[in-house]
């Protein structure tokens, strides 16, 4: 049975910062690029940042440059998305997925973990 369970959201003052973490189990991670999505009240879901299987290759969206960042650790089977300079904006649900290609948009992605509450104050 595939899971993915993110964890790590929570509340936050804007200018903080928060690390999301996602455990995979039930599938061969190594193999497989993982991403990270948001989904705020009212919209789509939209791409936050996606990471090759080696980790070698990352890819963001624009407006998150330089505040997020990808990174994955193979041995824990695990992917993390750190958040600095954290704004009001970025509240939403964040989702981690796996796709057997690296994708920025949502339908590669086979597999979806629950999502995890990330709030930021003004």
């Amino acid at each position: 049975q595939v899971q993915l369970a993110e964890s790590g959201g929570g509340l936050v003052q804007a200018g903080g910062s928060l690390r999301l973490s996602c455990v995979a189990s039930g599938l061969s991670f190594s193999t497989l690029a993982m991403g990270w999505f948001r989904q705020a009240p009212g919209t789509e879901r939209e791409f936050v940042a996606r990471i090759s299987r080696s980790g070698g290759s990352t890819s963001y969206a624009n407006s998150l440059k330089g505040r997020f960042t990808i990174s994955r650790d193979n041995a824990k089977n695990t992917v993390y998305l750190q958040m600095n300079s954290l704004k009001p904006e970025d509240t939403a649900v964040y989702y981690c997925a796996a796709s057997s290609m690296i994708a920025t948009s949502t339908s590669p992605y086979d597999h979806w973990g629950q999502g995890t509450q990330v709030t930021v104050s003004s």
